[in-house]
């Protein structure tokens, strides 16, 4: 599958969390991430990812994630592959035990809605990461090959634009990208 995704900065969250809701009920989860990599940062300068999240909310539930090189430079959509992790030490242990090592450790606050929109199942997520100082949405939708992704995205936009985002918010920027040039900033800072 094909996560058809674009993020966006968000500048008045408020009036997006206000037209969310009336969209769909939302739920408050709260994501702990950890990436892995390997000592040769391979899947980093492949434009992969290797995930480990724990999801708070109503209940709690470990994924372990990988995802693809992107197939849609302008959105960032890549393949990605998800499943569910019953013992979450037992899976840090296993990618440890591979030679993989964490690379960056952070939260997210998210606020999550699912939609129907285009005969599709869509995720809108309204993304807070405390050491970032930004409010960021993302809108996703699964297809099952890069054929689809267009579509998909025009779907995407649909949703971003009733929002009141339009394409001049959206970014490509990873949170762990943005993440790490906040710590690198601050123990600079800290010298």
């Amino acid at each position: 599958m094909i996560e058809a995704e674009l993020k966006a900065r968000v500048l008045d969250p408020e009036s997006v969390l206000d037209g969310l809701e009336k969209l769909a009920s939302g739920r408050a989860e709260v994501y702990q991430d950890t990436y892995y990599d390997d000592a040769e940062r391979t899947l980093t300068a492949t434009d992969q990812e290797l995930r480990i999240r724990t999801v708070h909310g109503a209940e709690t539930v470990s994924l372990m994630t990988y995802k693809g090189a992107r197939v849609d430079e302008a959105s960032g959509s890549k393949p990605e592959h998800e499943t569910c992790v019953e013992d979450v030490a037992a899976a840090h242990a296993l990618l440890r035990g591979l030679g993989y090592t964490p690379t960056i450790e952070f939260e997210k606050r998210c606020r999550n809605y699912d939609l129907e929109r285009g005969g599709r199942q869509v995720l809108a997520t309204l993304v807070r990461v405390p050491e970032l100082d930004e409010t960021f949405i993302e809108i996703e939708t699964l297809v099952k090959g890069s054929e689809d992704v267009a579509d998909a995205l025009d779907v995407v936009r649909e949703v971003l634009g009733t929002l009141g985002i339009g394409d001049d918010a959206y970014t490509t920027e990873l949170y762990t990208d943005a993440v790490a040039a906040r710590r690198s900033a601050a123990q600079s800072g800290d010298r």
